[in-house]
């Protein structure tokens, strides 16, 4: 694994690499609370065949972290990912993992010339998931973080005693066995303090997501042109079945928004399938590669 500064529309981005650079290239993109780092068990596995390119993104870890919530609204983070593409290949394979998998989704949507492949794991399109938020009591009531991420003040609460709070939200009813000792350093100096927690939550602050108390669903759903926001690119979802946090309802009609989709549950994983069971996500997206894509 190498490490490197790259600028991107300006700014400065810090980004680990896996394998040769002449191999296919995978652009990977963690969630929250994580960093680049995150992919090391994946990319590992993978840096034989491909080229494993991950950034922190902005916000996150050593990257690019402006202060103004209005900075991370979805438009500015898919340019992040647009420069990095334009930059330095043509389309690419993208591989996104929660908030990563809504910047994924984001960006093969609005520049669809730019991915080749989407692989998403326990993450969500923003319209099956807005409708899960607003129609489904249990969706909306495993999401009941978020509005309290929003709130003026929580990064204070998450930063308090050496991200006591923080590690807690990781751990909700999931097995969180694999963040322990020299990784778990490693994550709590990608978190800093309380300003490097402050732009992480901003993802969750600049978003446009409804997400109603839950005495107040359901709720109609809105117009969301879903015509504008298909995938029409192979596309691979990976799910670990016991995440508590994204439940099934959150994809919900996804194939309805797909040109060529692939769903695969992995049932002894939740959440944090990349780093529990990293062989078996590697085995599921090379045996899709290698598919024949009319099945």
């Amino acid at each position: 694994m190498m490490t490197q500064f790259v600028k991107v529309n300006g700014n400065q981005f810090l980004v680990r690499k896996w394998g040769a650079p002449e191999n296919p290239i995978i652009l990977m993109l963690h969630g929250f609370p994580e960093y680049s780092g995150a992919w090391e068990d994946l990319a590992d596995i993978l840096k034989d065949r491909f080229y494993c390119f991950a950034p922190d993104q902005r916000g996150y870890g050593q990257s690019y972290a402006p202060e103004n919530v209005e900075d991370y609204k979805i438009g500015y983070l898919v340019e992040d990912l647009k420069g990095i593409i334009d930059n330095f290949w043509g389309p690419v394979m993208v591989l996104g993992h929660d908030w990563g998998a809504a910047a994924a989704y984001a960006l093969a949507i609005a520049h669809p010339d730019l991915v080749s492949k989407l692989v998403i794991m326990n993450g969500v399109h923003p319209i099956p998931f807005q409708r899960a938020l607003l129609e489904d009591e249990a969706q909306n009531a495993a999401s009941q973080y978020i509005p309290w991420l929003r709130r003026e003040g929580s990064e204070t609460i998450l930063a308090e005693n050496s991200f006591v709070r923080l590690i807690a939200m990781f751990s909700q009813s999931m097995d969180m066995g694999w963040m322990r000792d020299a990784r778990l350093d490693r994550y709590k100096s990608a978190w800093k303090d309380v300003q490097g927690v402050r732009t992480m939550v901003h993802w969750y602050r600049a978003t446009a997501l409804l997400v109603p108390k839950p005495e107040n669903i359901p709720q109609k759903f809105p117009d969301m042109h879903a015509a504008s926001m298909r995938i029409s690119m192979p596309h691979l979802l990976l799910w670990g079945e016991n995440d508590t946090a994204l439940l099934p309802k959150s994809y919900d009609g996804l194939r309805d928004l797909c040109d060529d989709l692939t769903i695969l549950t992995i049932p002894d994983a939740d959440h944090w399938l990349h780093h529990q069971v990293p062989e078996k996500v590697a085995a599921h997206i090379l045996h899709w590669i290698s598919a024949p894509r009319n099945q």
